[in-house]
């Protein structure tokens, strides 16, 4: 009797302990479910929100909608009365027309690298006695990958570098054979004879490649964020002139999910174990 008292002690303790870890390994934000959203740099990124399903089918008098990250305010609406970060200034909205049907989602135009992380919306409701109550929506989290492409060119070819975004102001460039980076293009800069920005889109023309081009192309925000990187081969007789582009998503959560499962198989493969040497 004694050494099942003791089995049942230790199998206590160690089942106590992998549960204890499984918690651990998640985030705060597991507590309250959220959603996931991921978009390319420069693209638009709409991070869902629906007030019915905290408020049911009744449309508040006002709709009086807030957009929060852990740290600061991104953006607040009530009636035609709007408020944005300056960070975000001229890129975030939630479509008026749409609020009174219970979409309150927040579009956040020209995403950058900087706007990776978690928000969190929240409806803002007058009661009795000129209270207000603050009634929580949704949680997302976004992340934000930058680009990445291979291309290929024969000298004397030109190569059109994208920039994806008007917060790009600085191309450098790191050569096959080198291993310093050297500021290609600065923003604000006119044209030089082989380096020139399109009138109109975010685009950067090198023109007549040498081979001595070979090498790789970092477009950088103000931050000094990569926003795109370029592997670009310069060799005669090229037949491979495609772009192949690779889009990386951060997949950071996903691999902590995996973590968080394969745990909890190992600590239910403990806990039969256990038990089977105690019948």
């Amino acid at each position: 009797m004694e050494t099942v008292t003791k089995r049942l002690w230790f199998f206590n303790l160690l089942y106590c302990f992998l549960i204890g870890r499984l918690v651990d390994s998640s985030s705060l934000s597991s507590v309250t479910p959220f959603l996931s959203v991921s978009s390319m740099v420069g693209n638009q990124a709409i991070l869902p929100c629906s007030w019915k399903s905290r408020l049911g089918e009744v449309a508040p008098p006002a709709c009086h909608i807030q957009w929060t990250t852990p740290v600061d305010t991104v953006f607040e609406q009530r009636g035609k009365e709007r408020w944005q970060a300056e960070v975000f200034e001229g890129r975030v909205e939630v479509p008026e027309e749409k609020l009174g049907s219970g979409d309150c989602s927040l579009i956040i135009n020209d995403v950058q690298i900087g706007d990776t992380g978690r928000y969190e919306s929240f409806l803002l409701v007058d009661g009795a006695w000129s209270r207000t109550t603050r009634v929580f929506i949704q949680s997302v989290r976004l992340s934000v990958s930058d680009h990445k492409s291979r291309q290929s060119r024969a000298p004397g070819e030109d190569l059109v570098l994208d920039l994806y975004t008007r917060h790009s102001v600085r191309v450098v460039y790191l050569g096959s054979n080198s291993s310093e980076w050297s500021v290609l293009w600065m923003k604000g800069d006119g044209d030089s004879q082989r380096v020139k920005k399109h009138p109109v889109k975010e685009q950067l023309m090198i023109k007549e490649l040498k081979l001595s081009d070979k090498g790789t192309y970092k477009v950088l925000d103000e931050e000094g964020l990569t926003i795109s990187t370029v592997q670009l081969t310069v060799e005669e007789n090229s037949t491979d002139r495609r772009s192949e582009q690779t889009l990386e998503y951060q997949v950071a959560d996903d691999a902590a999910q995996r973590g968080c499962s394969a745990l909890l198989f190992f600590s239910g493969l403990v806990a039969n174990f256990l038990i089977l040497h105690l019948l």
